[in-house]
């Protein structure tokens, strides 16, 4: 019977640290990031082309997304609900490396590539979309597990 308690408490011990957010993931998660096809905004079938309306992401995990625009027209790329719920490493644009906290939007005015690593943090499905061409169906979803 003794032996019966102590296997329980010490199971029960077990799942309690479990949930209790006592292990931690080990190492620098922003480090090795998984390279996602590139998003590419325009293309010589369409000025209003996505290359790909759907990502498929897990939180806790490093990716890096290139976002290509054509140049056939201005584009500008926004996520607001995805961009708030990552965790944003850098962007590399134009020959710089540039660290901010959080991206609203990025722009295009012309043929040009920018490079976003980041890590999801909360798990759902969020749209992002090219401001002004939604209805022509410049749209996708970003689904974070």
């Amino acid at each position: 019977m003794k032996l019966e308690i102590k296997s329980t408490i010490a199971m029960l011990s077990m799942v309690a640290t479990l949930f209790s957010g006592s292990v931690m993931a080990q190492g620098d998660l922003t480090r090795k990031p998984q390279k996602l096809p590139e998003l590419l905004m325009g293309s010589e079938e369409s000025d209003y082309s996505l290359s790909n309306k759907t990502y498929a992401l897990e939180t806790g995990k490093a990716y890096r997304l290139e976002i290509v625009a054509s140049g056939l027209k201005p584009y500008a790329l926004r996520a607001p609900e995805f961009f708030s719920s990552i965790y944003l490493r850098k962007i590399e644009a134009g020959g710089m490396e540039i660290k901010a906290a959080s991206l609203t939007e990025l722009e295009f005015e012309d043929e040009g590539t920018a490079e976003i690593f980041f890590v999801p943090i909360k798990p759902g499905s969020f749209e992002f979309y090219i401001e002004g061409l939604r209805h022509k169906g410049m749209e996708g979803m970003f689904v974070v597990k």
